[in-house]
């Protein structure tokens, strides 16, 4: 194997940790001796040992007195400053790791290049920039987060195979039972999710993960004239709940009313997100907000399920931007799954 097939097994690694490391990056490592793998780890939770901890911890014990001679593969670069947990760059000389490779350097302030420098220094081989393009958009969210101070944003919807996402005033369901269950597992994977109040109103959405499994993330709607009915489930005060717009009589311990004069909120929504530490946005719609979010130019990615069926009329489906770039294509069921990118992430 090579340098590039290893670093591949650290990105596989690194998804592990999908929707439970966030704000921090996906990292994933392998410690590897003559083309074997001696250990393992990946980032499995915001606060707790990084992939490079739980690399070395898992070496096994006959196999520890190979780390000196063995090369370190990491998916992006040590951290270099205290935080949560010390500093991976110091674990690596402690052990005398000859030689580390890694796909994409941290563009955080406190790390950017300074883990390598002092790698470097100490006589360390270091060897960076390996599939780069493939290490950043694992970590996409991330180097928006840190470049932009916002979270990723990721517009979503379903249309049917003429263009329309629903038909007026009415729940209108589009995708197939596949694709639900893949839209709750983007969900468990992203720090909040977004829908306006005709969408709160029409389709009475849970906003959570009933249909995988993982986190609910935070639930955001924006209702500035208090339209959402009582008895909807954005109301019930089941798990961390923003609403945008009028506040209501009850007691609420889980649901914040943010004061909302503008008709779609958007930078006061994202610097709050940014302030609370939630590094990814999923807006589900309706076509109004997703056009508002498209129109303004606050947009990162977009996920479009088409269905093979036809409505003839009803809602038109949001236009995906001529500049997009097609990242992935698949079929599940009677849907086809598209994913965009704009041109500065691909």
């Amino acid at each position: 194997m090579n340098d590039e097939q290893y670093l591949r097994r650290c990105f596989d690694l690194a998804l592990l940790g999908n929707g439970c490391v966030s704000p921090n990056p996906m990292v994933g490592a392998v410690l590897v001796y003559e083309d074997r793998i001696i250990g393992e780890g990946w980032h499995q939770k915001y606060g707790e040992a990084h992939a490079e901890v739980n690399c070395i911890r898992s070496v096994a014990p006959d196999n520890q007195r190979l780390i000196p001679y063995s090369t370190l593969y990491c998916s992006l670069e040590p951290c270099f400053h205290f935080g949560k947990t010390p500093p991976c760059v110091d674990l690596i000389l402690e052990q005398k790791i000859p030689r580390v490779v890694i796909s994409n350097r941290d563009p955080n302030p406190k790390v950017a290049g300074q883990s390598l420098a002092k790698l470097q220094a100490a006589g360390v081989e270091v060897i960076s920039g390996i599939l780069e393009a493939e290490g950043r958009w694992l970590n996409r969210a991330f180097f928006t987060w840190i470049a932009k101070h916002r979270p990723y944003i990721i517009l979503k919807w379903a249309q049917t195979g003429d263009g329309f996402i629903g038909k007026p005033g009415e729940r209108t369901p589009v995708s197939g039972p596949a694709a639900l269950r893949l839209v709750h597992r983007w969900r468990s994977e992203t720090d909040a999710i977004l829908v306006g109040s005709t969408t709160a109103v029409t389709d009475d959405p849970r906003l959570d993960t009933r249909l995988y499994f993982g986190k609910n993330p935070l639930r955001i709607a924006f209702d500035r004239m208090g339209q959402i009915p009582a008895d909807h489930h954005l109301l019930d005060d089941s798990t961390e709940t923003w609403i945008f717009g009028k506040k209501r009589e009850g007691v609420f311990s889980k649901t914040k009313f943010i004061p909302a004069e503008d008709k779609v909120p958007i930078d006061n929504l994202l610097e709050k997100l940014y302030k609370a530490n939630r590094a990814t946005l999923l807006v589900e719609g309706g076509a109004n907000v997703l056009t508002q979010f498209l129109e303004s130019g606050f947009w990162d990615e977009i996920r479009v399920i088409e269905n093979v069926r036809r409505m003839g009329s009803g809602v038109t489906a949001p236009k995906v931007p001529a500049d997009a770039i097609l990242k992935e294509q698949f079929i599940l069921g009677d849907d086809t799954v598209q994913i965009f990118a704009r041109s500065i992430t691909s």
